[in-house]
């Protein structure tokens, strides 16, 4: 965190130079004059524009608020879009499983399939439409798809001015006076920086970038058993022990054709490396692994991996609009556990971004080359890599699918035995938080992590996300909207899905709204009775639903 007094010397800086632009190097000194700075004004300024960071913006601008959404990349949707990676959901997402926005997000992509003429007729009537008829999601889509639905959600407020979206922007720095953030310093991929200054501030980015840059008090990686009180926690703390993160690639298959990418230079090293699972080591590009071995893979059949995360089901549209299904890979095989992104130097954190890539391309090219057909031979030359699906030039995407973030203390803290099935009383069907400001229901799944621990798959019950899980324990203006929630390492396994993600997005941006017109910030509508239920009214009244059924439905 920069300091006040730093911060505000540097935008003093700027002021003196009056009209002439700067370029400012990391540690603060003036490096050259280059660009000339901006500052911009909002009510609400939101840093990261994912699947949280578009929900609080639409939110928060149906309420009538100003806001500002900065973007890491070109495309803003994360998860859905930058990540590649198709929504993962709950059994009762098609009824009552999400909020009104979110049911509204999945009907217009499918709208959008609808729209295309050679969309088959049986397809087109199909009120449940997967466009990929993937295993993974009910609505498995085109990043493209969901990038376009996404923007056109927004384009009346980005018309109207209401909203201002920053493409190619992150966050440097911010000014905080006590327990108040100021403002946040940016700068985009031209290196220009801008000051945003707002009343409130929400962190939407993937990794919770804005928490150490604000000096929010936060965790990371696995917190101990005496610090949560999880029967499953370590013993000790472990900061640096997080999940997986995935580089993401689509594919098509074109029989009798090559498309077989050059070797990596890295190959050797990823085709040695090994994965030891309930105490058995397994060859990481490979299907040996029992579990991975059950499912296989066959772009011919079009089944196991290739029908997994597949985005498009050729035969659901006219023969020859599409030559071939078009599946993602974000696999057992392309989980990268090697180091984290979160605690480390910013070189070291590139490193494992640049690992991450190359054991993705590897894992295409033994696919390619090595890998075991059901007729004897090896590799599928025919795989073809597409990087027009994800938007970038080596076919990779746009950025990491990031499993597990920074994450806020909070004054509520979301454990395991607050979740999970095995650890609550008998006949629980639901948890109950009486403050919650949405809802949300997933395994507890986490992944293999970077201490090597082969992860698991808790079953938990349906839930809540309580209010005080996105109120700071001091921090009086500063909002959660993705993955830095007050959750646990264990817990991040269940609510890091899309339509949580975009649940909370939604409640921050309704919480700021309120905070704002009620002047009373977040912590003071948390600890009000009276005004923690005016916030549930007006969220019931956008559509977010705040309990589950009793009894559950059918999923």
């Amino acid at each position: 965190m920069i300091s006040r007094r730093g911060f505000l010397t540097r935008t003093a800086a700027l002021s003196v130079a009056s009209r002439l632009p700067h370029l400012w190097a990391a540690d603060g000194r003036l490096l050259s004059v280059a660009h000339q700075a901006a500052e911009r004004a909002a009510d609400l300024v939101i840093i990261g524009g994912g699947a949280g960071g578009c929900a609080a913006a639409l939110a928060a601008c149906a309420r009538g608020l100003r806001v500002i959404m900065t973007e890491e990349t070109a495309w803003i949707g994360g998860q859905f879009t930058s990540q590649a990676v198709p929504p993962d959901e709950n059994r009762w997402i098609e009824s009552i499983g999400g909020s009104a926005s979110y049911l509204a997000l999945r009907a217009a992509v499918r709208d959008a399939y609808r729209g295309d003429p050679a969309l088959n007729a049986r397809a087109r009537t199909n009120a449940r439409l997967n466009p990929g008829n993937g295993w993974v999601s009910r609505v498995c889509a085109e990043p493209r798809v969901w990038l376009s639905v996404l923007e056109s959600t927004l384009a009346p407020y980005v018309a109207s001015g209401a909203l201002t979206i920053l493409r190619g922007t992150r966050a440097i720095a911010a000014d905080v006076d006590r327990d108040t953030v100021r403002a946040v310093r940016v700068r985009d991929d031209a290196g220009r920086e801008t000051v945003l200054r707002a009343p409130y501030f929400a962190d939407a980015t993937e990794l919770g970038d804005l928490l150490p840059l604000c000096g929010a008090e936060h965790v990371s990686g696995a917190e101990s058993r005496r610090m949560t009180g999880e029967p499953h926690a370590p013993e000790e703390a472990q900061p640096d022990n997080q999940q997986s993160f995935t580089v993401v690639f689509a594919m098509d298959y074109r029989a009798g054709e090559t498309h077989t990418v050059e070797r990596p230079a890295e190959y050797a090293r990823w085709r040695q490396t090994m994965v030891t699972v309930d105490d058995t080591a397994w060859p990481l590009l490979s299907f040996d692994e029992p579990a991975n071995k059950r499912i296989g893979f066959d772009p011919v059949a079009r089944t196991g991996y290739w029908s997994y995360r597949r985005i498009i089901d050729h035969t659901l549209f006219a023969p020859g609009h599409y030559a071939s299904d078009i599946t993602l890979v974000n696999w057992w095989q392309n989980d990268y556990s090697f180091g984290p992104l979160v605690g480390v130097s910013p070189d070291e954190a590139q490193r494992h971004r640049r690992a991450a890539k190359s054991l993705s391309l590897c894992l295409l090219h033994w696919l390619q080359t090595e890998a075991p057909r059901p007729d004897g031979g090896q590799g599928w030359p025919g795989l073809r890599l597409r990087p027009d699906i994800v938007g970038t030039s080596d076919g990779l995407a746009m950025y990491p699918y990031v499993r597990e973030s920074r994450r806020l203390r909070t004054r509520t803290l979301v454990r395991e035995q607050d979740v999970l099935k095995n650890l609550l009383p008998p006949g629980t069907e639901t948890t109950a938080f009486a403050d919650s400001v949405g809802i949300g229901h997933y395994a507890m799944d986490l992944h293999r992590t970077t201490r090597g621990d082969t992860g698991g798959y808790g079953e938990t019950v349906p839930f809540q996300i309580p209010l005080g899980a996105l109120v700071p324990v001091r921090l009086r203006n500063l909002l959660p909207a993705c993955k830095n929630l007050g959750v646990t390492h264990l817990t991040n396994g269940c609510f890091r899905l899309h339509p949580i993600e975009w649940n909370l997005g939604e409640a921050a941006g309704h919480l700021a709204a309120t905070a704002l017109s009620t002047k009373r910030p977040p912590v003071a509508v948390f600890e009000d009775t009276r005004r923690t239920r005016d916030l549930q009214r007006t969220l019931t009244n956008a559509g977010v639903r705040l309990a589950w059924p009793s009894p559950l439905p059918p999923g």
